[in-house]
């Protein structure tokens, strides 16, 4: 075995908790968003039922866990935020902005408590692994 071969081999590397790092990122994305929200202008009052509003989407499981993981997925991603935040200052509609601003805000602040992307199979299942769990444990 070379020392290339050693160096890539998965038992010789350390641990790192991915996990930990994306609920960090999650939270210094939940900050910037809140940041955005202010600079806009937005009255404080109307922060919290903004950053609720994203999880309407959960209705779609309703209609099943397929359905319901993509209605939930439309809307809990970066992407979907930053293009309605982009749509805002385009249009320089500042109402729309501040949806985007706060979508945003609310994928971080879901992501820094360990919630992600859904699976599918069932609203507990997500890409950063099932709610409920330990999340300190090791999963395979």
């Amino acid at each position: 075995m070379t020392t290339i071969d050693r160096a890539m081999d998965p038992a010789a590397m350390p641990t790192v908790n991915v996990r930990g790092w994306l609920r960090l990122e999650g939270g210094a994305v939940f900050v910037a968003g809140l940041v955005v929200y202010a600079q806009l202008g937005a009255p404080w009052w109307l922060a919290l039922p903004l950053l609720l509003l994203p999880d309407v989407s959960a209705a779609g499981y309703l209609a099943g866990p397929r359905i319901g993981a993509l209605s939930y997925n439309v809307v809990h991603n970066w992407a979907f935020g930053l293009a309605v935040l982009g749509i805002g200052l385009a249009t320089g509609v500042a109402a729309i902005a501040v949806v985007g601003a706060t979508a945003i805000a609310h994928v971080g602040m879901d992501r820094a408590v360990g919630y992600g992307l859904k699976l599918p199979t069932s609203f507990q299942d997500t890409h950063l692994g099932r709610i409920g769990r330990d999340r300190g444990a090791r999963q395979s």
